[in-house]
């Protein structure tokens, strides 16, 4: 199991770059760029990492527990802790908001999340399992675009 962490700071820009680099880790975890864990992966990173940065104006610290190659079957971690003590409450977004959707994608596409006092503030995870073997096992046991359902999407 690979352990990394990335300190990243109260900047919007900071999503794009814990994205990037969350990207990078993938290479030797065994888990391919392309296949449906690491797209979902990337888009929990940038879910968490936007409500830290948004939402307490606090550094945070992006951890991510990723397998090694070869493991049979696998969870991937992905945690997010930050120095505010104010709870992740999960809202209901209208159709036209802008936001408020991030913990309803994180409830949808994480196989488990929750969170955690941690000294003076947070730390929020998910976890995604993933059978291991050949690609098209991971992306059975992912379930593939299944993984997806039930979620709208629009394109503008």
């Amino acid at each position: 199991m690979l352990q990394v962490q990335l300190e990243v700071r109260p900047d919007p820009a900071e999503v794009g770059r814990a994205r990037r680099w969350a990207r990078s880790r993938l290479a030797g975890s065994g888990i391919e760029a392309d296949e449906p864990l690491a797209e979902t992966l990337i888009l929990l990173v940038s879910e968490l990492v936007t409500n830290a940065v948004v939402h307490t104006g606090c550094p945070a610290v992006l951890r991510l527990s990723l397998p090694g190659v070869g493991a049979e079957s696998v969870t991937v971690r992905l945690e997010v802790a930050d120095a505010s003590d104010r709870a992740p409450v999960p809202r209901c977004a209208d159709g036209d908001a802008t936001g408020g959707r991030g913990l309803a994608l994180v409830d949808g596409l994480a196989d488990r999340w929750g969170w955690s006092p941690e000294g003076a503030g947070k730390r929020i995870w998910c976890e995604l399992d993933r059978c291991a073997g050949t690609r098209g096992a991971a992306e059975a046991c992912v379930g593939g675009a299944s993984a997806y359902e039930g979620l709208a999407f629009e394109a503008v």
